[in-house]
């Protein structure tokens, strides 16, 4: 599933040491604004404890995780859909992922620069949104030109179109994100023919100090950034990314040894890339044999011969069945000729739409 989610925000607010220790890739973190100028791309392992059990249950000889895409933009400063900073070249970046991880500077350190002279993480928020919004009423205005001539023609493509741009255009001059427009499944259809900007899935990703990670909530800026993302029906991750790069060099149990001396279970990565994979609609099946227990991508709501076809075209192309468990019935049986004795496998056909965890061996004839 070639689907990524771009690292956004102000400059200076840990987007490039959070991409750094997401992806370990290296990217260039400095203290000054648009050190990185050119999208770095890295693809990380998407946490699953669930494939670290099959593989307890199964031995296979081999185990592959599955992966996800993650795209660090440069820093967006305040009239970027008019070309400043490096407006326009980083707006069209993040025209070409499919959601937003919003980065927010949640904590104070006087020797790192902020970019507007203070630490305001909802002022840093509603900067960021306000260029999107305007870059996206730049497109719409546009629009509305070339389809009002086709409109006044009494074209009914153009009619529909002009009415749901219209739409838009009122919700944007109110400083409102399209997401946030309601519209039906068919005018959704025109809707993303647009690619506008604020239509993509947002995830705040408050960035805290050292001394919040235990206890993010006592944070004030972390409070309002919850309470902002709650009326934008988003979600909030908390992260330290000074620390999540210290995490991200351990493995094991020296990982989870340093976790827990942190008073965490989980690292803010670790819940980034699981928030930012279920954002974008996505979810894991597995196949699982002695070879090889994998997992795979596939966006929530596909047939089996699709997710068929994620492994190899022939698959799809000469489906039969699909031989199907859940995890949870495999796990709770102990092993797949006990699921199969308990009735827990069932033999799908074309038109079943595979559940996240599910366990699948696809049949197929070519």
């Amino acid at each position: 599933m070639a689907l990524t989610a771009g690292i956004v925000g102000l400059p200076n607010v840990g987007k490039s040491t959070l991409f750094n220790a997401i992806t370990q890739a290296g990217a260039e973190s400095a203290n000054y604004p648009f050190c990185t100028i050119d999208p770095n791309v890295g693809i990380v392992e998407v946490p699953d404890e669930r494939l670290e059990k099959l593989t307890e249950l199964i031995v296979p000889k081999k185990t592959v995780p599955t992966t996800f895409e993650f795209t660090d933009i440069a820093g967006i400063v305040k009239g970027a859909s008019k070309g400043e900073g490096l407006g326009n070249k980083f707006l069209s970046h993040i025209r070409q992922v499919d959601a937003i991880c919003h980065v927010v500077r949640c904590f104070a350190d006087d020797n790192i620069t902020h970019v507007s002279g203070k630490v305001d993480p909802i002022s840093d928020i509603e900067t960021i949104n306000l260029e999107l919004i305007l870059a996206d009423l730049e497109s719409v205005d546009k629009r509305i030109e070339r389809v009002g001539k086709m409109a006044k023609q009494k074209d009914k493509d153009a009619l529909a179109e002009h009415e749901i741009l219209l739409k838009l255009k009122e919700a944007f001059e109110n400083e409102k994100p399209a997401r946030t427009v309601e519209f039906t499944d068919e005018q959704m259809k025109i809707v993303k023919g647009l690619h506008l900007l604020t239509i993509k899935p947002v995830l705040y990703v408050a960035n805290v100090g050292e001394d919040d990670v235990s206890d993010p909530s006592s944070n004030e800026y972390v409070q309002k950034v919850r309470k902002f993302a709650e009326e934008d029906n988003a979600e909030v991750i908390v992260v330290c990314a000074k620390i999540e790069a210290e995490i991200a060099e351990l493995e094991g149990e020296e990982k989870k040894m340093f976790l827990a001396e942190l008073g965490i279970e989980q690292s803010g990565l670790d819940q980034l890339i699981k928030a930012a994979y279920s954002l974008l609609g996505l979810a894991t099946y597995f196949t699982a044999g002695v070879q090889e227990v994998r997992a795979w991508t596939f966006r929530k709501g596909m047939k089996a011969p699709q997710c068929a076809g994620i492994i190899h075209s022939d698959f799809e192309r000469g489906f039969i069945r699909a031989e199907t468990v859940s995890y949870d019935d495999l796990m709770a049986a102990g092993s797949m000729n006990a699921a199969k004795e308990a009735g827990k496998v069932r033999l799908e056909g074309k038109d079943y739409e595979v559940k996240d965890g599910d366990i699948i061996h696809f049949r197929f004839n070519v």
